[in-house]
Parts: C-alpha cells; structure tokens; sequence
C-alpha cells in the first residue's frame, strides 16, 4: 500500500508525528543523566520507576479512552497536554527558574500524556486501513520513529548541554501544534456502534475486564514463561536509555572521534551517547526488514535464545570499554540482539494464541515491556551499592537466565504439542 493511497488521517500523522519525534528524541536520552546529576544515581532510579507506574496505568486506561471518547479528541489532547507539559519543564531548567522536582513533575506527566496518546494512534490505524494492509502501514510508522532515533540523538548531542531550555520549549511548541494540526485535519474514526459509548458502562468495568484478560498468562504455561522470559531480557534492553547514558557520561573521557591531518573531531560524554544511540537507530531503520528475513530461516527456539545471549554479550562489550569506538562495537551487537527476534516474536505469540483468544493474547503479551519499563530504572541505583562492572555483571545473569527460560518454554511448547496430536 502506497503512502499516496493512504486515508488522509494517516498522512496527516506521519509528517506531523516526524516532527515530535525528532524533537522528542534531541532531549529525551539525556534526561536520565540530568535527573541523575540533580537527584543522585539512587533517587534518580526509584523516581523514574515511580513515574513508569503512571505511565503503565494510563497505558491501561488508554484503550477504555480511546473508545470510549473518540481517537482524535483522545490524540488532541494528548498532544497539547504533553506540549504543556514539555513547556512546564522547560522553565523548570530555564535560566530564570531552576526546580529539578518541578521538571520531574513535569515529565512523568508528559509520560501520561504519552502513553493516553498510544493506544488511540493505534487504534486509528486499525479503524481505516485494511488488515491486509496493516501491518504495512504499522512498519512505515515505525521506520519514522527510528529515523527520528537517529536524527534526533544526533542533533541533540550538539544542542542539549548549551540549551536545554530552547530544546524543551521547541518540543512543547511541536506538540502543541501536533494538537492543533490533528484538530483541524483530521477526522474521528471511531466505530459508531462501539460498545464502550453505552451509558451504562462504568469505567472500572475495562480495568476488571483487563485483569480478567491478563489472568489467562497463568492458565498457559508456555505463554507464562514467554511473559516471564522477556521481562528478564527487557533488563537488558531497556537499559539503552536509563543506565546506558549514565555509564557513558561517567566514565568517557573526551575523545577524537575521527582525525584528518591537523584537524580532528572530539566528542564528550553526551555527544558520546548520542552517537551511539543514533547508531542504534540507523541500524534498526536499516536492518529490520532484512534481519527478520534472516531469521525467519531458523527455528525459533534458537533465534530467541541466541538473542538473549547476544545481549548479555553486548552488556560485556559495554561494561570492559570506554573507548568511543569500543562503545559503537558494543551498540551495534546490542542491536543485533534487537533485531533477532523482533519480527518473529509478535508472529510466535499469534501461534500460541487460540483463534478466538488471539487479541487477548497480543494485549497481555506487552506485560513483558511495561514490567521491564517498570522495574528497569533500578539499575540506575544498583551502581551506587555494586559499581558499574558488578550491574552489569547481574543484567549479563538476567540476559543468561532469559536464554535459559526460552529453552524451557520451548520445551514445554513442544511437549504441549505432541500431546494434542496423540
């Protein structure tokens, strides 16, 4: 399906989303250092656990929402709400006004904000466009988000230390005017006989209908120790923004990047991670399509046990370098990981899914990112008490003990197989 083809909501979205994003992502990988240098490593990680609770929770809420409001007015008001917020934070770290707190505040609300505007943004992709051309559309989407990881990173690694004040009021602008573009170009899309609109539907009825949902990884052990296997590798992959910068800011010492007769490019510690982070998303926007190939030539069971044992490997690769390019090695095999079983791992969910329970499954199938966001940010705090070799000596145990765990559930799959067919 060609992007001239598509409905004019989702054109409207795709340029105008590119904008927040690469905006979002020039501020958004330095925060973790920002809030570690005003709060401490300790504090810094039980903050931003705490603010992922909220988000985890509007995550929830944001499908009732959506439904039940409408996916434009729920994307409008996300959008402006998170724009406020951005600007809240802005004066928060301005030259006139300094309140850490006040900027934390101010960010775990956007993060709320955030997580209203996703579930509605998904929604609306489902409500116009074909399923046969679906997952197609969801992938441009994607590729958008990346290419704004790569520019954004970049961009704000020469921006963010001299003015972060400019870059978080650009955002809130850019997001406001998402607001307002999505209010006057777009249209609600939302079934008209949903029955979330009914008058008597309470709001409690969705989140009792959520946990009976999520109940069903306790009944399917095969499908319970997928949840379980990638919350344990989630401890390694959410890390690329949350103990990955701050390491990197800690322990680089400015460097050359690249010399040419007497002239030589030096980076420091966020330019550093920006880089690096930019690379990540360059090799996603560029490899996704081509590794998922790649991979789906094998069995399963290999693809996801080989990925969390890549990822212990980068997490080695990190912790025993602080060489710039040294770092870009142990990023690129941090990406490969990624990129291993990204595409097979929605399609294994679809096979373990009955036909009639299948969107339940995809819907509990994303615990193992929102409890891996959940309980990730201790490691910030986790290098206060052991130093940075032993955390990452314990995500590189987490990442081994998520290899071990796919074997298991495999073996139970197998076996839960075969006594089906007899």
């Amino acid at each position: 399906m060609r992007i001239r083809d598509w409905d004019p909501n989702l054109k409207v979205r795709l340029f105008s989303e590119a904008m927040m994003n690469i905006t979002f992502w020039m501020f958004f990988p330095f925060l973790t250092i920002y809030f570690s240098e005003e709060f401490g490593k300790s504090k810094a990680g039980l903050l931003l656990v705490f603010s992922q609770v909220f988000s985890v929770l509007a995550n929830l809420m944001g499908g009732y929402c959506a439904d039940r409001f409408g996916r434009k007015r729920m994307m409008v008001l996300s959008a402006i709400g998170q724009g406020l917020s951005f600007i809240a934070f802005a004066f928060a770290s301005s030259p006139w006004f300094q309140s850490p707190w006040m900027g934390f505040v101010a960010f775990a609300v956007a993060g709320v904000f955030g997580s209203f505007y996703w579930p509605a943004s998904q929604a609306m992709v489902a409500d116009v466009v074909d399923e046969k051309d679906r997952s197609n559309v969801f992938a441009i989407f994607y590729t958008s988000i990346n290419i704004a990881v790569v520019i954004g990173p970049i961009l704000g690694a020469i921006f963010y230390v001299h003015y972060r004040f400019q870059l978080l009021l650009i955002a809130g602008l850019v997001c406001i005017s998402l607001g307002l573009i999505l209010a006057k170009w777009t249209r609600e899309t939302v079934p008209v006989k949903n029955n979330a609109f009914s008058s008597d539907g309470k709001w409690y009825y969705f989140l009792k209908n959520q946990v009976k949902d999520y109940s069903l990884i306790v009944k399917d052990k095969t499908f319970l120790l997928f949840i379980l296997a990638g919350v344990l590798a989630g401890q390694t992959f959410m890390q690329l923004d949350l103990l990955i910068p701050v390491y990197i800011k800690d322990v680089y010492q400015a460097q050359s990047l690249f010399s040419l007769g007497n002239w030589s490019f030096s980076v420091n510690g966020e330019q550093a991670f920006g880089l690096v982070l930019a690379e990540n998303g360059f090799l996603v926007a560029l490899l996704t399509v081509i590794v998922t190939k790649w991979m789906s030539n094998y069995y399963e069971r290999n693809v996801f046990i080989l990925s969390s044992v890549v990822y212990a490997v980068s997490m080695i690769l990190f912790s025993q370098t602080t060489w710039i390019w040294g770092l870009m090695i142990a990023m690129a095999v941090f990406t490969f990981a990624e990129l291993m079983g990204a595409g097979l791992q929605q399609s294994f969910v679809s096979r373990l899914a009955p036909e009639h329970m299948r969107g339940q499954y995809f819907a509990a199938a994303s615990l193992r990112f929102t409890i891996s966001r959940t309980i990730a940010p201790l490691a910030i705090p986790m290098t206060v008490l052991l130093g940075y070799n032993w955390t990452f000596f314990v995500l590189v145990i987490l990442a081994l003990l998520s290899a071990g765990m796919y074997w298991v559930m495999f073996y139970s799959f197998e076996k839960q197989k075969i006594s089906s067919q007899m």
